[in-house]
């Protein structure tokens, strides 16, 4: 972590021109609640403090607002401490009939006049978003009538002339156009996986279908990719409705399952679901069907309230705190001309868009499935959505042989590298995808090791069944390079006649697919195409933003943080140092640290020394002095050869002697284990299945004579780039690679490096020239992005 007197970020344009002073930021949480909305309001608390501002709690949302008094209080730094694990919201949120009336917002306006509150921080969902707008817009008329009345005087009406609002769409069903995912969704999805994977144990043991019913009354998003991720066997969405005589199709594929012996079935149900007649479809009647018409053992299961409690996940820990730092800048760039924005995700940048755009794109949607528009309500959702409800009917409906053309070609899929989960996920997208496209898939085990000894074998549409949230790697994975065993693995390509290669893994599997692309000079077997898909917890292939493995990865981070953090509540003034995996890149140890509110994160891609740390130690000394008595450290494995974990625990010990004791953690391989996120599970479908399109593409263009694939583009990295998957020729990815370490030249988190700092009470100068300027809706509609 950098000393105060010492930055050495090296980020161009700073905040220092962008002054809280004698500036008042209310902060209130509206409509339902959604799990990282303490988050937010902590990132919105402590960056406004930064700055200078004063920042105020507004409790009860709107009803708070009209209410005031105790409902209006200042914040301090510490009364956002311990917060950020925390589902729901601390400040409360309530429906407030009084503010939809003109004196309701009358007497709101007058009790933020009174604390000379003229910014609001607003977190909630398309409504509560509107009625902000709507407040705005009659700000200067309420004033006006509040000096009539003798309320308050004319310099306040002159001096607090204009309000600004910016919004944050909190809500579990990420149905809010112009935003890649809302707050709270990503943990909403956990918490639905949970009990898949639950239930999924046993309704094997007793041969049973289920019938899920998840929360999306308007939007079919957690029901589409809940089944994306479990593999369900039926969804049923308000935006996509099956077509007619449904009932019986849907019965046809519950009994093929069970004649080829599937022990169990899953149907998703979103609660606004609804046939082409838009007449309810709930969950008792499917399972009212299932049982009358096959006799099959079905139970339903109501999630309900479940999906929003909780522990937030990382992703909406980060997403959150984001969002918060950016809403309070947005405040401090308005001016009076500026209309109220929403602060969104694009890929993996906070924007700002206008307010009222998005809201009426979201309206739009809701107007197309109420005149039965269906096919326009998909694509107003957003090329995401569209996506991932085309990627789930082609890996869950298997067309009969006789609809298939074969292509008389064998594609190999291999993993490579050290496990990370999704893996699997990937396999099976990859599967079915090319079996889809009349390819014969080729399973090869163990990686190069397994490709050169010749295990390998094909396999089929069944064989992958139920691996989409299995841990690790079912076709098993090594380290081992393919160049001192080229020759042996050129026969097995020659021997199985493979035509075109699918490599999921992480550094490794880049190092082997470069190897593979050199030898195409004396070896004309590997003149084929060849595409790699990163998976590494590590997050350090070149050529993408994002590998599968790295969320599940950092998850497991944050949980155990937040577990020792809790520890820390029972013995006073502890520190705990935590060791990250990620080798080199410090992915890791940085987003953990913002996920889980760490005091610094020492990290290999920005120098420490022992001034750093001495001034980390004096600032953990001052904090123990305050109500906040725990701290929290993460350091990447590879941060620096000499300050290990081990000496910067003792070091810590010793300079904390009499203030505060020192406790290391570990963490080993249990990053690399357990079942995969949500995300990692639908990243890994739907990564894996476009690069089986490019496959197919590739083996379908035209050929001459001779080695038919040689060029660079040939063989790719498939990759995530801000919101777009992109191909990148593996050539042209050498001179953006650091070898050495293992490590992309350039990585895009870094510039997250302030947030952490400055919301851990560090100064911290914070690069604003990729912060939102204002931007148009309808340029982005929901694009094929990182979010699931």
């Amino acid at each position: 972590m950098d000393a105060p007197s010492t930055p050495k970020t090296s980020f161009r344009k700073f905040l220092e021109h962008l002054s809280g002073a004698g500036k008042a930021i209310g902060v209130l949480t509206s409509g339902g609640d959604a799990q990282g909305m303490n988050a937010a309001v902590r990132a919105v608390v402590r960056m406004g403090i930064y700055v200078g501002a004063k920042v105020y709690f507004i409790y009860e949302g709107y009803q708070g607002m009209v209410d005031g008094g105790s409902n209006i209080v200042e914040a301090s730094w510490e009364s956002v401490s311990s917060i950020l694990q925390m589902g729901g919201t601390i400040i409360g949120s309530a429906r407030c009939q009084a503010f939809r009336t003109r004196e309701g917002r009358l007497k709101a306006a007058c009790n933020l006049i009174h604390l000379g509150i003229t910014n609001l921080c607003v977190i909630g969902g398309d409504g509560s978003l509107t009625g902000a707008n709507i407040f705005r817009k009659e700000w200067s008329g309420l004033l006006e009538e509040l000096a009539q009345d003798g309320k308050i005087d004319s310099d306040a009406v002159k001096k607090y002339a204009y309000l600004n609002i910016v919004g944050m769409v909190g809500s579990i069903d990420n149905d809010f156009c112009g935003t890649d995912m809302t707050i709270g969704t990503d943990s909403a999805l956990h918490r639905i996986i949970e009990v898949v994977d639950a239930i999924m144990t046993t309704a094997q043991s007793h041969q049973r279908t289920f019938v899920l019913e998840v929360m999306g009354r308007h939007c079919g998003y957690l029901a589409l990719v809940s089944a994306l991720a479990c593999g369900a066997d039926w969804v049923f969405l308000p935006e996509s409705p099956p077509e007619e005589g449904w009932e019986e199709n849907m019965c046809i594929k519950l009994s093929e399952n069970r004649a080829r012996k599937k022990r169990l079935n899953i149907i998703i149900v979103a609660e606004g679901a609804i046939d082409c007649q838009n007449k309810p479809i709930t969950s008792e009647k499917i399972k009212d069907l299932v049982v009358k018409q096959l006799g099959f053992d079905t139970r339903v299961t109501i999630l309900g309230h479940v999906q929003r409690g909780g522990t937030p996940s990382a992703f909406d820990r980060i997403l959150a705190s984001r969002m918060g730092v950016e809403a309070v800048i947005a405040l401090l760039e308005a001016t009076p001309e500026t209309p109220a924005c929403v602060v969104s995700l694009s890929g993996n940048h906070a924007i700002r868009l206008p307010l009222m755009e998005c809201v009426q794109m979201t309206q739009d949607v809701q107007k197309a499935m109420d005149e039965r528009r269906f096919k326009d309500a998909v694509q107003l959702r957003g090329r995401s959505f569209e996506s991932n409800l085309n990627t789930y009917k082609r890996l869950c409906i298997k067309l009969p042989d006789s609809q298939i053309v074969k292509s008389n070609c064998n594609v190999g899929v291999i993993n490579v590298g050290a496990p990370a989960a999704g893996m699997n996920a990937a396999v099976r997208s990859a599967v079915r995808v090319g079996i889809s496209d009349g390819h014969r898939m080729l399973a090869i085990y163990d990686g190069f090791d397994g490709f050169y000894k010749g295990q390998i074998k094909e396999i089929g549409w069944t064989d992958v069944g139920g691996w989409t949230g299995q841990g690790g790697s079912i076709l098993g994975t090594k380290r081992i390079l393919p160049g001192k065993h080229l020759k042996e693995i050129a026969a097995q390509m020659r021997a199985h006649n493979i035509n075109a290669l699918l490599i999921i893994g992480g550094f490794e599997a880049y190092l082997g697919l470069l190897e593979l692309s050199a030898a195409r000079e004396t070896h004309e077997e590997f003149c084929v195409p060849m595409i790699m898909v990163p998976a590494t917890v590590s997050n350090n292939v070149p050529g993408s933003d994002f590998s599968i493995g790295a969320d599940t990865a950092l998850n497991t981070i944050t949980d155990t943080c937040d577990r020792l953090k809790q520890s820390a509540s029972g013995t006073k003034r502890r520190v705990f140092i935590i060791e990250t995996m990620g080798g080199y890149c410090g992915y890791l140890a940085n987003m953990g640290g913002l996920a889980a509110g760490a005091d610094a994160a020492y990290i290999f891609e920005e120098p420490f020394d022992i001034r750093d740390l001495q001034s980390n130690v004096e600032h953990l000394t001052e904090k123990m002095k305050t109500t906040i008595q725990r701290g929290l450290v993460l350091r990447n494995e590879n941060c620096n050869e000499n300050y290990t974990t081990d000496f910067i625990c003792q070091l810590y010990s010793e300079e904390g002697k009499g203030v505060f004791d020192c406790r290391k953690n570990v963490l080993g391989h249990m990053q690399q284990g357990g079942a995969p996120s949500p995300f990692d599970r639908n990243f890994g479908t739907k990564i894996s299945a476009r690069a089986m399109q490019w496959i197919t593409t590739k083996l379908k263009e035209p050929h001459g004579t001779g080695r038919k694939f040689v060029t660079d583009d040939s063989v790719c990295v498939l990759g995530i780039s801000k919101r777009n998957l992109i191909f990148q020729p593996v050539a042209e990815l050498k001179k953006h690679t650091d070898f050495e370490h293992r490590i992309p030249k350039e990585q895009w988190w870094l510039k997250l490096r302030p947030v952490m700092k400055i919301l851990a009470k560090y100064k911290a100068s914070y690069d604003v020239s990729d912060s939102g300027q204002l931007e148009h809706v309808h340029c982005r509609p929901q694009e094929e992005s990182v979010g699931i």
